[in-house]
């Protein structure tokens, strides 16, 4: 587990508390969900050429430990505080790919933020338990990439912030495991130089894998990012496709079945 991050209240601030609300919960790799028995102990590794500096703003303790640690752990670089007025502070002194935002904040609200990092160039993905179309609506209007609701996926919000930072990246970027190599850029895989063909749901699928070797993704997780939520069908497909990438990229021992839950992409030391 990483160090827990020291407290960003600036002095010149006031911290005003909230109401009290239930804490959400949030499912991840280290939180087994009610209908599954606890995952083996997954290791996130996140395969890229720079890290991107995230900003968390989140005034919940518990939550804010939680998305330091799992993102970490997935390679990105992280900058954690607790209240709107320091992150006005953080975004006048250091560069950011990405703000992750609450909206409910001591002295300077979510909302409020929003035109400020979109001035300093950050696109902004609010997570909040404010669960009502009318928030949801109104941050979209103001800016924000994406809007999502606690309680939340660990996975669900990785593939969302791979989304957004895909869109205001310059630079696709090229992923390497063992060697199989894959190239946003030209949407192609090789495996020791040679081209593999894959179909574009497979593509899809090494993707999501590839970017998290380690992790558990189930079946259902599985066919929400890589199919969405139109898609009409069971879970029979992630089956068919798994099986379709060890026979054509050699990974029958790397690509692991976890009993009763999904697969894993096994981290390499």
């Amino acid at each position: 587990m990483t160090a827990k991050p020291r407290s960003f209240y600036p002095v010149s601030c006031r911290v005003r508390r909230h109401a009290s609300r239930p804490p959400p919960t949030i499912y991840n790799i280290f939180t087994p969900r009610p209908s599954q028995s606890p995952p083996p102990h997954a290791i996130l590794k996140r395969v890229i050429i720079m890290p991107k500096r995230i900003l968390i703003v989140e005034d919940d303790a518990a939550i804010s430990r939680l998305l330091e640690s799992n993102l970490r752990l997935s390679g990105y670089q992280l900058i954690c505080t607790a209240d709107g007025c320091q992150a006005l502070e953080l975004l006048q002194n250091k560069p950011f790919d990405l703000a992750l935002c609450d909206i409910m904040l001591p002295e300077i609200d979510g909302f409020e933020l929003l035109p400020h990092m979109r001035a300093q160039g950050v696109p902004v993905i609010f997570v909040s338990a404010k669960a009502d179309v009318q928030s949801r609506v109104r941050g979209l209007r103001l800016g924000a990439e994406d809007y999502l609701v606690k309680p939340f996926d660990i996975l669900e919000l990785l593939v969302r912030m791979e989304k957004v930072l895909a869109r205001s990246d310059k630079h696709p970027q090229r992923f390497r495991y063992r060697d199989i190599a894959v190239d946003e850029a030209s949407h192609t895989v090789t495996k020791s130089g040679t081209p593999v063909l894959l179909k574009p749901m497979e593509y899809e699928l090494l993707l999501t894998f590839i970017r998290h070797p380690g992790m558990v993704m189930t079946r259902e997780d599985l066919l929400h990012q890589v199919w969405g939520d139109a898609f009409i069908g069971e879970t029979r497909t992630v089956d068919v496709h798994v099986a379709a990438l060890r026979r054509k990229l050699d990974l029958g021992g790397e690509l692991a079945t976890v009993y009763k839950i999904g697969y894993r992409l096994e981290a390499l030391a």
